[in-house]
């Protein structure tokens, strides 16, 4: 039978993910992925206990995970960006600083970085996902009806091809029902190169889990790790710990909470932010064909469906509310922006983004544009799962 699990705030994450052709994902740090036991990290100068019962280590700078990639041995750190294209819209309801509950418990000192400890068998089944939604985005446009193209992964998003140096999006934050062991609900940029063996894909957004990151490099095939849990990444600031909970989501027909991210290049590095706060970066050294420029954006929400006895799952995407019913009920993303090769941010046009969704009975997406509002090029998107309407 199964099992609602119990979403709690820890439960959500800002969901980093990055891929390419180079490493192995069997030991990090000298550990097995796969273990579940909270290993202080390498260089920690102080440790946080949280309310919530997360551990936060505050690391040394110099001794974070990225600097033992081979490829980064002789790195040349860049510890802030340079500057941030220019055109960046930013929504007047995020604030500048993302706050977490690990906050109010303490704070890393200068010169450290924070590191959540987590359980390796803590992520669930969104290792191996993007190729299937190629390859499912690419039988929608074939012509494919609802239900035609059968996948454990179901999405609802939209997607833009081209020549991109960058990405952006205003995210509405809710807390949706995960209903079985091993499932997921994400709302997120993806910023993809490559073709599918050897996809190089950064990803951020929020996650039911918790911010994190995942790290694979040989498109989605046999490595893979989250956050800073095995060597890439760069972190910067001292405030975010990636995997940590955020401290506020929205509420239906109330209070509505957005995150702002945002994905660019900046001297040949890929930085992210997050309102506004640079957080680090991806050295371009790590990637193949995300070391010049992005070939594919997409925006939007994806769940696993573990489809146990045959039913399809509860698992809610977005405000678990369709798109239908609007603002303070359905989840959205709004001020969808790219990077241009010259390092300008500029508005999507809603005619040129093509919308994906798996089932549109489960979940769905609404485009739309706004020129006078202040939200820009935007969609709501997301749905309840299981119902009358999505049996199966």
């Amino acid at each position: 039978m199964a099992n609602i699990i119990n979403n709690k705030l820890e439960c959500f994450m800002l969901y980093l993910l990055t891929l390419s052709y180079m490493l192995s994902d069997n030991f990090v740090d000298g550990r097995s992925i796969g273990t579940t036991k909270l290993v202080k990290h390498k260089g920690t100068i102080k440790t946080i206990e949280t309310e919530d019962g997360d551990i936060i280590d505050c690391v040394d700078f110099y001794q974070q995970p990225a600097f033992d990639h081979p490829l980064l041995k002789n790195h040349t750190i860049q510890m802030k960006p340079s500057s941030i294209p220019s055109d960046l819209k930013a929504n007047p309801s995020e604030p500048d600083q993302l706050f977490q509950n690990w906050h109010k418990s303490g704070q890393c000192p200068e010169a450290t970085i924070p590191i959540r400890r987590t359980q390796g068998n803590q992520h669930p089944r969104d290792l191996y996902h993007f190729k299937q939604r190629r390859a499912r985005l690419n039988n929608s446009l074939d012509g494919a009806s609802d239900g035609d193209v059968l996948s454990s992964h179901e999405y609802a998003t939209a997607y833009l091809g081209g020549n991109f140096h960058g990405a952006h999006a205003t995210i509405n934050v809710w807390q949706p029902t995960v209903s079985n062991d091993g499932e997921m609900s994400i709302g997120q940029i993806w910023v993809v190169a490559g073709p599918d063996d050897k996809v190089n894909t950064m990803e951020a957004g929020w996650r039911v889990i918790t911010p994190t990151m995942y790290n694979c490099y040989d498109g989605y095939q046999n490595t893979g790790c989250h956050n800073l849990e095995c060597p890439g990444f760069v972190q910067t600031n001292k405030k975010v710990a990636l995997g940590s909970p955020i401290g506020d989501i929205s509420s239906y027909n109330s209070k509505q909470t957005n995150i702002g991210i945002t994905i660019y290049k900046n001297e040949g590095n890929w930085w992210l932010k997050v309102n506004d706060q640079p957080v680090g970066y991806w050295p371009s050294s790590l990637f193949t064909y995300l070391a010049n420029s992005a070939t594919e954006l997409t925006w939007g929400g994806e769940i696993y469906n573990s489809k146990i006895g045959g039913v399809h799952t509860k698992t809610q995407m977005g405000s678990g509310h369709f798109p239908s019913e609007g603002y303070g009920r359905a989840s959205y993303f709004r001020n969808i922006q790219y990077v241009d090769t010259n390092g300008i941010f500029k508005d999507v046009e809603a005619g040129k983004l093509t919308p994906d969704a798996t089932k549109p009975s489960c979940y769905n997406i609404n485009l739309q544009s706004d020129t006078s509002g202040g939200s820009g090029t935007n969609f709501y998107f997301g749905g309840p799962g299981y119902s009358d309407k999505c049996p199966k």
